[in-house]
Protein backbone atom coordinates (compact mmCIF):
# COMPACT_ATOMS: atom_id res chain seq x y z
CA UNK A 1 0.00 0.00 0.00
CA UNK A 2 1.66 3.42 -0.73
CA UNK A 3 1.73 6.48 1.46
CA UNK A 4 -1.12 7.95 -0.48
CA UNK A 5 -3.39 4.95 -0.30
CA UNK A 6 -2.64 4.72 3.18
CA UNK A 7 -3.64 8.49 3.90
CA UNK A 8 -6.66 7.56 1.95
CA UNK A 9 -7.55 4.78 4.49
CA UNK A 10 -6.77 6.63 7.27
CA UNK A 11 -8.84 9.29 6.22
CA UNK A 12 -12.20 6.96 5.41
CA UNK A 13 -11.75 5.38 9.15
CA UNK A 14 -11.66 8.99 10.56
CA UNK A 15 -14.74 10.04 8.10
CA UNK A 16 -16.76 6.63 9.47
CA UNK A 17 -15.90 7.20 13.02
CA UNK A 18 -16.58 10.75 13.28
CA UNK A 19 -20.42 9.87 11.43
CA UNK A 20 -20.53 7.12 14.04
CA UNK A 21 -20.44 9.62 16.74
CA UNK A 22 -22.42 12.27 15.42
CA UNK A 23 -25.11 9.41 14.29
CA UNK A 24 -25.02 10.83 11.07
CA UNK A 25 -26.74 7.72 9.99
CA UNK A 26 -27.27 8.82 6.21
CA UNK A 27 -23.62 9.10 5.63
CA UNK A 28 -22.66 6.51 7.86
CA UNK A 29 -24.68 3.91 5.31
CA UNK A 30 -22.94 5.75 1.79
CA UNK A 31 -19.20 5.28 3.29
CA UNK A 32 -19.96 1.40 4.27
CA UNK A 33 -21.95 1.11 1.18
CA UNK A 34 -18.69 2.25 -1.10
CA UNK A 35 -16.21 0.75 1.65
CA UNK A 36 -17.54 -2.59 4.04
CA UNK A 37 -14.48 -3.38 4.93
CA UNK A 38 -14.10 -0.49 6.89
CA UNK A 39 -16.71 -1.74 9.40
CA UNK A 40 -14.00 -3.09 12.01
CA UNK A 41 -11.54 -0.94 11.39
CA UNK A 42 -9.23 0.79 14.48
CA UNK A 43 -7.50 3.99 14.89
CA UNK A 44 -4.42 3.88 17.41
CA UNK A 45 -6.68 4.04 20.20
CA UNK A 46 -8.55 0.59 19.08
CA UNK A 47 -11.67 2.39 18.84
CA UNK A 48 -14.22 0.97 16.01
CA UNK A 49 -16.87 3.01 15.21
CA UNK A 50 -19.04 0.73 17.13
CA UNK A 51 -17.45 1.71 20.18
CA UNK A 52 -18.15 5.55 19.10
CA UNK A 53 -21.63 4.68 18.55
CA UNK A 54 -22.06 2.93 21.44
CA UNK A 55 -20.14 5.48 23.45
CA UNK A 56 -22.68 8.66 22.10
CA UNK A 57 -25.86 6.19 22.33
CA UNK A 58 -26.98 6.19 18.71
CA UNK A 59 -29.02 2.89 18.62
CA UNK A 60 -29.27 3.75 14.91
CA UNK A 61 -26.31 3.44 14.27
CA UNK A 62 -25.73 0.49 16.50
CA UNK A 63 -28.13 -1.23 14.41
CA UNK A 64 -26.60 -0.58 10.86
CA UNK A 65 -23.02 -1.61 12.55
CA UNK A 66 -24.51 -4.53 13.55
CA UNK A 67 -26.20 -5.37 9.89
CA UNK A 68 -23.01 -5.15 8.32
CA UNK A 69 -21.30 -7.59 10.09
CA UNK A 70 -19.40 -5.73 12.75
CA UNK A 71 -17.06 -8.12 15.60
CA UNK A 72 -18.54 -6.92 18.83
CA UNK A 73 -15.78 -8.60 20.50
CA UNK A 74 -13.29 -6.43 20.28
CA UNK A 75 -11.58 -4.78 22.54
CA UNK A 76 -9.52 -1.01 22.44
CA UNK A 77 -6.51 -0.37 24.18
CA UNK A 78 -8.19 -0.19 27.68
CA UNK A 79 -9.53 -3.28 26.96
CA UNK A 80 -13.23 -2.05 26.89
CA UNK A 81 -15.52 -3.90 24.51
CA UNK A 82 -18.40 -1.53 22.67
CA UNK A 83 -20.46 -3.03 25.60
CA UNK A 84 -18.57 -2.25 27.89
CA UNK A 85 -19.04 1.13 27.34
CA UNK A 86 -22.68 1.35 26.60
CA UNK A 87 -22.85 -0.19 29.69
CA UNK A 88 -20.03 2.40 31.27
CA UNK A 89 -22.34 5.41 30.27
CA UNK A 90 -25.99 4.14 31.31
CA UNK A 91 -27.15 3.14 27.80
CA UNK A 92 -29.04 0.33 28.57
CA UNK A 93 -30.89 -0.25 25.40
CA UNK A 94 -28.01 -0.18 23.29
CA UNK A 95 -25.89 -2.68 26.09
CA UNK A 96 -29.01 -4.82 26.34
CA UNK A 97 -28.87 -4.96 21.91
CA UNK A 98 -24.98 -5.77 22.09
CA UNK A 99 -25.25 -8.45 25.08
CA UNK A 100 -27.95 -10.23 23.00
CA UNK A 101 -26.32 -10.72 19.35
CA UNK A 102 -25.53 -13.95 19.05
CA UNK A 103 -25.60 -15.54 16.05
CA UNK A 104 -28.59 -15.00 13.50
CA UNK A 105 -30.55 -14.31 16.64
CA UNK A 106 -32.75 -10.92 16.23
CA UNK A 107 -31.64 -8.86 19.71
CA UNK A 108 -33.89 -7.46 21.99
CA UNK A 109 -33.48 -3.76 23.29
CA UNK A 110 -35.38 -1.30 25.32
CA UNK A 111 -37.27 1.84 23.36
CA UNK A 112 -36.23 4.25 24.80
CA UNK A 113 -33.50 6.63 24.51
CA UNK A 114 -32.76 7.71 28.18
CA UNK A 115 -29.81 7.99 30.36
CA UNK A 116 -30.40 5.65 33.39
CA UNK A 117 -28.73 7.99 35.68
CA UNK A 118 -29.24 11.65 35.92
CA UNK A 119 -28.44 12.53 39.75
CA UNK A 120 -30.54 10.64 41.78
CA UNK A 121 -33.03 12.73 43.92
CA UNK A 122 -32.15 15.85 41.63
CA UNK A 123 -35.23 15.78 39.38
CA UNK A 124 -38.83 15.92 39.98
CA UNK A 125 -42.24 16.75 37.70
CA UNK A 126 -43.90 18.61 39.98
CA UNK A 127 -44.27 22.50 39.51
CA UNK A 128 -43.99 23.59 43.46
CA UNK A 129 -46.10 26.20 42.60
CA UNK A 130 -44.48 28.32 45.42
CA UNK A 131 -46.47 31.46 44.85
CA UNK A 132 -49.75 29.75 45.81
CA UNK A 133 -48.46 28.66 49.37
CA UNK A 134 -50.08 31.81 51.07
CA UNK A 135 -53.62 31.30 49.68
CA UNK A 136 -55.36 28.62 51.99
CA UNK A 137 -58.74 28.45 49.80
CA UNK A 138 -56.65 27.55 46.47
CA UNK A 139 -54.25 24.75 48.97
CA UNK A 140 -57.92 24.02 50.70
CA UNK A 141 -59.29 23.22 47.47
CA UNK A 142 -56.55 21.02 46.40
CA UNK A 143 -56.14 19.27 49.84
CA UNK A 144 -59.77 17.66 49.06
CA UNK A 145 -59.46 17.19 45.11
CA UNK A 146 -60.13 13.81 43.73
CA UNK A 147 -57.40 13.73 41.62
CA UNK A 148 -54.73 14.75 44.67
CA UNK A 149 -52.08 12.47 45.72
CA UNK A 150 -50.97 11.81 49.37
CA UNK A 151 -48.25 10.41 50.19
CA UNK A 152 -47.80 8.81 53.61
CA UNK A 153 -44.56 9.30 56.57
CA UNK A 154 -44.07 7.43 59.37
CA UNK A 155 -40.53 8.73 60.63
CA UNK A 156 -39.64 9.88 57.76
CA UNK A 157 -39.55 6.91 56.06
CA UNK A 158 -42.61 6.79 53.27
CA UNK A 159 -45.05 4.16 53.33
CA UNK A 160 -44.30 1.82 50.41
CA UNK A 161 -45.37 -1.45 49.17
CA UNK A 162 -43.28 -4.70 48.19
CA UNK A 163 -44.33 -6.13 44.92
CA UNK A 164 -42.84 -9.36 43.21
CA UNK A 165 -39.92 -9.50 40.93
CA UNK A 166 -39.94 -10.30 37.24
CA UNK A 167 -37.97 -13.82 38.04
CA UNK A 168 -37.84 -15.55 41.52
CA UNK A 169 -34.39 -14.39 42.23
CA UNK A 170 -34.93 -10.76 42.19
CA UNK A 171 -35.65 -8.57 44.89
CA UNK A 172 -39.16 -7.77 45.59
CA UNK A 173 -40.26 -4.28 43.62
CA UNK A 174 -40.34 -1.48 45.67
CA UNK A 175 -43.18 1.05 45.29
CA UNK A 176 -44.38 4.11 46.58
CA UNK A 177 -48.10 4.43 47.99
CA UNK A 178 -49.71 6.80 46.36
CA UNK A 179 -52.94 7.54 48.10
CA UNK A 180 -55.94 9.63 47.59
CA UNK A 181 -57.93 11.67 49.56
CA UNK A 182 -60.62 9.46 50.61
CA UNK A 183 -58.00 7.21 52.23
CA UNK A 184 -56.66 9.98 54.08
CA UNK A 185 -59.72 11.97 55.33
CA UNK A 186 -60.47 10.11 58.02
CA UNK A 187 -56.87 9.96 59.83
CA UNK A 188 -56.13 13.63 59.40
CA UNK A 189 -59.44 14.42 61.18
CA UNK A 190 -58.47 11.98 64.20
CA UNK A 191 -55.00 12.64 64.67
CA UNK A 192 -53.35 15.93 65.97
CA UNK A 193 -49.69 14.77 64.89
CA UNK A 194 -50.50 14.88 61.31
CA UNK A 195 -48.28 17.31 59.57
CA UNK A 196 -49.45 18.17 55.76
CA UNK A 197 -47.14 19.54 53.21
CA UNK A 198 -47.77 20.65 49.68
CA UNK A 199 -45.20 19.25 47.21
CA UNK A 200 -46.64 20.89 43.73
CA UNK A 201 -48.64 20.26 40.39
CA UNK A 202 -47.97 17.56 37.84
CA UNK A 203 -45.96 19.25 35.47
CA UNK A 204 -48.15 17.83 31.86
CA UNK A 205 -45.25 18.89 29.79
CA UNK A 206 -43.05 16.54 31.02
CA UNK A 207 -45.46 13.54 31.43
CA UNK A 208 -44.15 11.90 28.73
CA UNK A 209 -40.65 11.70 30.69
CA UNK A 210 -42.24 10.25 33.46
CA UNK A 211 -43.91 7.63 31.47
CA UNK A 212 -40.36 6.86 29.95
CA UNK A 213 -38.51 6.56 33.43
CA UNK A 214 -42.06 4.43 34.50
CA UNK A 215 -42.48 7.24 37.09
CA UNK A 216 -38.68 6.08 39.14
CA UNK A 217 -37.67 10.12 38.70
CA UNK A 218 -40.87 11.82 39.68
CA UNK A 219 -40.93 9.19 42.76
CA UNK A 220 -36.84 10.08 44.03
CA UNK A 221 -37.56 13.85 43.02
CA UNK A 222 -40.53 14.13 45.77
CA UNK A 223 -39.10 11.43 48.50
CA UNK A 224 -36.26 13.77 48.42
CA UNK A 225 -38.55 16.79 49.04
CA UNK A 226 -41.18 15.74 51.53
CA UNK A 227 -38.20 13.76 53.69
CA UNK A 228 -36.34 17.49 53.56
CA UNK A 229 -38.99 19.51 54.81
CA UNK A 230 -40.10 16.51 57.06
CA UNK A 231 -37.21 16.37 58.61
CA UNK A 232 -37.24 20.24 59.32
CA UNK A 233 -40.36 20.05 61.13
CA UNK A 234 -39.45 16.72 62.81
CA UNK A 235 -36.50 18.73 64.42
CA UNK A 236 -37.87 22.25 65.28
CA UNK A 237 -40.71 21.70 67.16
CA UNK A 238 -40.25 24.71 68.73
CA UNK A 239 -39.25 28.47 68.12
CA UNK A 240 -35.33 28.15 67.67
CA UNK A 241 -35.84 32.12 68.60
CA UNK A 242 -37.69 32.22 71.83
CA UNK A 243 -38.68 28.60 72.49
CA UNK A 244 -42.28 29.19 71.99
CA UNK A 245 -44.90 26.94 70.05
CA UNK A 246 -45.58 27.40 66.82
CA UNK A 247 -48.05 26.92 63.43
CA UNK A 248 -47.73 25.80 60.26
CA UNK A 249 -48.27 27.76 57.57
CA UNK A 250 -47.70 28.36 53.47
CA UNK A 251 -48.69 24.76 52.61
CA UNK A 252 -45.89 23.42 55.91
CA UNK A 253 -42.85 25.97 54.30
CA UNK A 254 -43.02 28.43 56.88
CA UNK A 255 -43.24 28.31 60.93
CA UNK A 256 -44.06 31.29 62.81
CA UNK A 257 -44.43 31.37 66.18
CA UNK A 258 -47.31 31.89 68.65
CA UNK A 259 -45.59 34.31 71.07
CA UNK A 260 -46.35 37.91 69.75
CA UNK A 261 -43.45 38.90 71.22
CA UNK A 262 -40.63 37.06 69.32
CA UNK A 263 -38.34 38.95 67.71
CA UNK A 264 -38.94 36.24 64.62
CA UNK A 265 -41.92 37.85 64.33
CA UNK A 266 -40.17 41.25 63.15
CA UNK A 267 -38.15 41.10 59.33
CA UNK A 268 -37.23 38.03 57.50
CA UNK A 269 -35.95 35.26 59.70
CA UNK A 270 -34.22 32.35 58.20
CA UNK A 271 -35.25 30.47 61.08
CA UNK A 272 -38.64 30.44 59.91
CA UNK A 273 -38.22 28.51 57.10
CA UNK A 274 -36.67 25.24 56.16
CA UNK A 275 -32.79 24.86 56.31
CA UNK A 276 -30.62 23.29 53.53
CA UNK A 277 -27.27 22.47 54.57
CA UNK A 278 -24.49 22.66 51.77
CA UNK A 279 -22.11 20.23 51.58
CA UNK A 280 -19.16 20.26 49.03
CA UNK A 281 -17.90 16.66 47.63
CA UNK A 282 -14.91 16.95 45.14
CA UNK A 283 -12.99 14.50 43.07
CA UNK A 284 -9.46 15.61 43.41
CA UNK A 285 -7.47 15.26 40.39
CA UNK A 286 -3.66 14.20 41.11
CA UNK A 287 -1.51 16.81 39.04
CA UNK A 288 -0.38 14.23 36.25
CA UNK A 289 -4.22 14.36 35.43
CA UNK A 290 -3.91 10.48 35.96
CA UNK A 291 -4.86 9.68 39.00
CA UNK A 292 -7.72 10.92 41.62
CA UNK A 293 -7.79 10.68 45.37
CA UNK A 294 -9.92 8.89 47.66
CA UNK A 295 -10.82 8.35 51.06
CA UNK A 296 -12.88 6.32 53.86
CA UNK A 297 -13.96 6.65 56.91
CA UNK A 298 -14.19 4.22 59.75
CA UNK A 299 -18.42 3.47 60.06
CA UNK A 300 -17.66 2.85 55.91
CA UNK A 301 -17.84 -0.83 55.06
CA UNK A 302 -14.29 -2.76 54.40
CA UNK A 303 -13.30 -2.14 51.15
CA UNK A 304 -15.12 1.35 50.41
CA UNK A 305 -13.52 5.06 49.36
CA UNK A 306 -14.93 7.75 48.08
CA UNK A 307 -14.70 11.28 47.65
CA UNK A 308 -13.90 13.77 50.32
CA UNK A 309 -16.96 15.96 51.35
CA UNK A 310 -17.88 18.30 54.05
CA UNK A 311 -19.78 20.83 55.22
CA UNK A 312 -19.10 24.57 53.98
CA UNK A 313 -19.08 27.26 56.92
CA UNK A 314 -20.93 30.37 57.34
CA UNK A 315 -19.34 32.77 55.07
CA UNK A 316 -17.01 30.97 52.88
CA UNK A 317 -17.48 30.12 49.35
CA UNK A 318 -17.77 26.73 47.90
CA UNK A 319 -13.81 26.82 46.37
CA UNK A 320 -12.67 27.92 49.51
CA UNK A 321 -14.72 24.89 51.35
CA UNK A 322 -13.15 22.46 48.91
CA UNK A 323 -10.00 23.90 49.23
CA UNK A 324 -10.01 23.60 53.16
CA UNK A 325 -11.49 20.05 53.49
CA UNK A 326 -9.21 18.64 51.12
CA UNK A 327 -6.07 20.11 53.13
CA UNK A 328 -7.84 19.49 56.57
CA UNK A 329 -8.96 15.58 55.88
CA UNK A 330 -5.96 14.45 53.45
CA UNK A 331 -3.07 17.17 54.15
CA UNK A 332 -3.66 17.81 50.41
CA UNK A 333 -2.99 21.31 48.48
CA UNK A 334 -5.86 21.96 45.95
CA UNK A 335 -5.99 25.14 43.63
CA UNK A 336 -8.72 25.23 40.63
CA UNK A 337 -11.86 24.40 41.40
CA UNK A 338 -14.36 23.65 38.88
CA UNK A 339 -18.21 23.18 39.80
CA UNK A 340 -20.02 19.85 38.02
CA UNK A 341 -23.37 19.69 39.55
CA UNK A 342 -25.42 19.31 42.34
CA UNK A 343 -27.87 16.78 44.44
CA UNK A 344 -30.60 16.88 46.96
CA UNK A 345 -29.56 14.17 50.04
CA UNK A 346 -32.59 14.43 52.28
CA UNK A 347 -30.91 12.75 55.19
CA UNK A 348 -31.84 14.94 56.51
CA UNK A 349 -31.68 18.58 54.48
CA UNK A 350 -27.75 18.68 52.54
CA UNK A 351 -27.27 20.06 49.32
CA UNK A 352 -24.21 17.87 47.60
CA UNK A 353 -22.61 20.37 45.85
CA UNK A 354 -20.13 18.49 43.26
CA UNK A 355 -16.98 19.95 41.93
CA UNK A 356 -13.67 18.67 40.44
CA UNK A 357 -10.44 19.91 42.33
CA UNK A 358 -6.98 19.67 41.01
CA UNK A 359 -4.47 18.95 43.55
CA UNK A 360 -1.02 20.90 43.72
CA UNK A 361 0.60 18.81 46.25
CA UNK A 362 0.67 15.07 46.28
CA UNK A 363 1.56 13.90 49.58
CA UNK A 364 -1.23 12.61 51.80
CA UNK A 365 -1.19 12.82 55.50
CA UNK A 366 -4.26 12.03 56.95
CA UNK A 367 -6.34 13.35 59.43
CA UNK A 368 -7.31 10.69 61.34
CA UNK A 369 -10.04 12.54 63.74
CA UNK A 370 -11.57 13.34 59.87
CA UNK A 371 -11.13 10.15 58.14
CA UNK A 372 -9.80 6.81 58.05
CA UNK A 373 -7.64 6.67 55.43
CA UNK A 374 -6.94 8.34 51.78
CA UNK A 375 -5.05 7.38 48.37
CA UNK A 376 -4.11 8.04 45.19
CA UNK A 377 -5.90 5.69 42.60
CA UNK A 378 -5.35 5.67 38.80
CA UNK A 379 -7.43 6.50 35.81
CA UNK A 380 -7.36 2.61 35.03
CA UNK A 381 -8.50 1.14 38.56
CA UNK A 382 -11.24 3.65 39.02
CA UNK A 383 -12.56 2.78 35.15
CA UNK A 384 -12.12 -0.67 36.25
CA UNK A 385 -14.08 -0.34 39.99
CA UNK A 386 -17.03 1.29 38.15
CA UNK A 387 -17.23 -1.32 35.28
CA UNK A 388 -16.51 -4.31 37.66
CA UNK A 389 -18.25 -3.24 40.83
CA UNK A 390 -17.17 -5.08 44.04
CA UNK A 391 -15.14 -7.44 42.21
CA UNK A 392 -12.40 -5.08 42.49
CA UNK A 393 -9.96 -4.61 44.96
CA UNK A 394 -11.84 -2.03 46.07
CA UNK A 395 -15.31 -0.62 45.51
CA UNK A 396 -16.83 2.95 45.21
CA UNK A 397 -20.44 4.27 46.50
CA UNK A 398 -23.17 3.03 43.79
CA UNK A 399 -24.49 5.43 41.01
CA UNK A 400 -27.21 6.85 42.80
CA UNK A 401 -24.27 8.72 44.95
CA UNK A 402 -22.94 11.73 43.64
CA UNK A 403 -19.52 10.74 44.19
CA UNK A 404 -19.88 7.87 41.50
CA UNK A 405 -21.13 10.19 39.23
CA UNK A 406 -18.26 12.63 39.66
CA UNK A 407 -15.84 9.65 39.51
CA UNK A 408 -17.66 8.90 35.87
CA UNK A 409 -17.22 12.66 34.96
CA UNK A 410 -13.67 12.48 35.39
CA UNK A 411 -13.31 9.51 33.21
CA UNK A 412 -15.09 10.74 30.63
CA UNK A 413 -13.19 14.18 30.51
CA UNK A 414 -10.24 13.07 28.64
CA UNK A 415 -10.36 8.80 28.90
CA UNK A 416 -10.20 6.03 26.42
CA UNK A 417 -14.06 5.45 26.95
Amino acid sequence: MTVFEKNLHQDMVSQLHNFAAAGDTARLKVLLKHSPSLVNAATGNGWTALMYGARNGHLEVVQILLQEGCDTSIINKSRQTALDIAKFWGYKHIANLLANVKGDQKPSFLSNDVKEYENYFGMTLLDRRSDKRTDSKWLSKKQSHPATVYILFSNLSPLVTLGGGRESSQQPEVKLCRLCHKDVEQYMNQSEECTLIFLGVDLQSDMNLMAACNGRVQQEGVIAQARSVLAWHHRYRFCPTCGGATKIEEGGYKKTCLNEDCPSLQGVHNTSYPRVDPVVIMQVIHPDGNHCLLGRQKRFPPGMFTCLAGFVEPGETIENAVRREVEEEAGVKVAHVQYVSCQPWPMPSSLMIGCLAVAVSTEIKVDKNEIEDARWFTREQVVEVLIKGNQCSFFVPPSQAIAHQLMKHWIGMNANL
